[in-house]
């Protein structure tokens, strides 16, 4: 057994025993910076995306749900307005995910609203949500021949949307070769060698100098959560993205010259091109293999490593190469629901026609401004239920015709034509299973241990299950990032959603697990809740300013 299953024990227990270091204080005067920062680095600017902004977001659309073109459960359907990346399209996709697009300043009940009127600590929105709001992800685009730049490694510099070259020459082929296999793309006329990717890496440093040994478990989420944005932004626009999870690490950190110890690289994503992609004898395996030599600048004075944080990414940093096979999953599914429990019919899920750029540049947390006095509908709840139940990472480990490894638990607080109780969804018949009749709103705000959210207000209080140890068991340890970047994608489609549907929506971590696993009678399985979403409508007329950068 490995060590992501005690990893795995601490985070369920924490709310009871907490994670060493226990006493632990972030030096915030001494905080890294929220980017990678590459002194002297060339850097392009991106040109602004040319495509219009009509790809809807709608429940049919969303990956693991059908092809566009398709509906669920009468859900509206996105507009295909492109069927292959170019330079503008990735523009887009990098600037509407995780690039800055406006400052927020909104009156709400988080601990650092006194300090955001203050430039040096503004917070920057994104259409990707992230623990903390540190967004510690890294993304690399490793170029090929057959793209509109010099052929080289790139980072994506999210506070300038630029690109800073970090090396010169393809180098396509060493990352065929970290995923085991020439990667290809089907474009419909055959398969094809891909040569070009985007990486996906964490240095740990910026979300652990606030998280410290927890910050694994909320980092992994962030990957996952960015990947369903891409998926959702390109799934949009007639494409789909596969990314790899499992791929030799270590080969790819020495190529991008990041210390292995110091960041993650938790994805790789094969990106469909415009034009015809090299043949494979382009992006060769070269004898001495290319590495970056340029170094970023950290601006922290003291780094700290953390025991338990280095144990868990090693632990899942091993035998990355050895791939699961495409049924190595199919054990871990949720386990079926007792026959005896109550059915409540959901109306069908139907989705606005909000374009899906709107919906991530809307996208925010609540932070205490649930107003239980109007009430969510029960298409509402049933449109917001189908979308995450409908949510795949894709690629290898999940893909999108797998089925799913989650199961969600509404627990109804305030909907219409839905009494309070517990709920278990059912997305095969749309339904709801009554796990208990008892209102939850004392129990949620009792087992919360910040002051940020008032979860008896919401409407609703969605967590997602998994099967952490039977994943683990089926595919190894670095089967925890798999579970957290489901995870995390589910919570990045409650947010996109909700903002399509106009309500507001947060996630938070700072719960007690066990009292939950108690609540769903998870006793004795191993299904562990892993982070709570709250929805629900908003006070009207909040303080708020509006002020867009992009």
């Amino acid at each position: 057994m490995g060590y992501a299953h005690e990893y795995a024990a601490a985070i369920m227990h924490r709310g009871r025993v907490p994670m060493e270091p226990a006493s632990f204080v972030p030096d915030w005067a001494d905080r890294p910076r929220k980017a990678k920062y590459y002194p002297g680095v060339e850097t392009l600017p991106l040109p602004e995306s040319t495509y219009p902004d009509d790809a809807t977001v709608g429940v049919g659309c969303l990956p693991g749900s059908g092809a566009s073109n398709q509906t669920h459960s009468g859900g509206t359907v996105g507009t295909s307005v492109a069927a292959h990346f170019t330079l503008p399209v990735l523009s887009g996709m990098l600037q509407d995910s995780y690039g800055l697009s406006g400052r927020r300043l909104g009156v709400q009940a988080n601990t650092d609203l006194a300090a955001l009127p203050h430039y040096t600590h503004a917070n920057w929105s994104r259409g990707t949500a992230s623990g903390g709001g540190l967004y510690p992800v890294s993304v690399y685009w490793l170029a090929g021949a057959s793209g509109p730049l010099v052929p080289g490694v790139y980072y994506y510099s999210p506070l300038q949307h630029s690109l800073q070259r970090l090396l010169v020459g393809d180098v396509t082929g060493e990352v065929a070769a970290a995923l085991g296999e020439t990667s290809r793309t089907d474009r419909g006329d055959g398969p094809l060698v891909c040569d070009q990717y985007l990486v996906l890496g964490v240095k740990y440093w910026q979300n652990s100098f606030k998280y410290n040994s927890f910050s694994f478990h909320a980092v992994s989420m962030d990957v996952g959560a960015l990947l369903q944005t891409w998926r959702i932004w390109a799934g949009a626009r007639g494409m789909e993205l596969a990314p790899a999870l499992w791929f030799n690490e270590q080969r790819l950190s020495e190529l991008l010259g990041v210390n292995a110890q110091e960041e993650g690289l938790f994805a790789v994503v094969p990106l469909r091109w415009a034009t015809q992609p090299c043949t494979a004898s382009d992006g060769l395996v070269r004898e001495t293999r290319p590495q970056v030599r340029l170094k970023d600048q950290e601006r922290s004075r003291t780094v700290i490593n953390f025991d338990t944080l280095q144990r868990i990414h090693h632990a899942t940093a091993a035998c990355t190469a050895d791939q699961p096979g495409p049924r190595a999953l199919d054990t871990c599914v949720p386990h079926p629901l007792p026959a005896a429990l109550d059915t409540i019919d959901l109306p069908a899920a139907t989705m606005p026609a909000v374009s899906v750029r709107t919906a991530l540049r809307t996208r925010r947390s609540s932070f205490g401004r649930f107003d239980a006095s109007v009430p969510m509908t029960a298409n509402q709840l049933a449109t917001a239920l189908a979308a995450c139940a409908a949510t795949r990472l894709g690629g290898e480990a999940e893909p999108d015709t797998a089925p799913g490894l989650s199961r969600l638990y509404a627990f109804v607080n305030h909907v219409t034509g839905v009494e309070a109780g517990v709920y278990a969804y059912e997305p095969q018949t749309h339904t709801l299973r009554l796990v208990s009749s008892e209102a939850p709103g004392s129990f949620l705000q009792q087992n919360y241990f910040l002051s940020n959210y008032n979860l008896e207000q919401a409407g609703v209080v969605v967590v997602p299950t998994l099967r952490t140890t039977a994943v683990l068991g089926a595919v190894g340890d670095r089967g925890y990032r798999l579970v957290n970047a489901t995870v995390g994608a589910i919570a990045q489609t409650l947010y996109t959603t909700a903002a399509a549907l106009d309500l507001g929506a947060g996630v938070a971590l700072g719960f007690d697990n066990i009292s939950f696993i108690e609540k769903l009678g998870l006793d004795g399985t191993d299904e562990a809740p892993l982070l709570i979403m709250l929805l629900g409508n908003e006070r009207p007329r909040p303080a708020d300013f509006l002020s867009e950068i992009a």
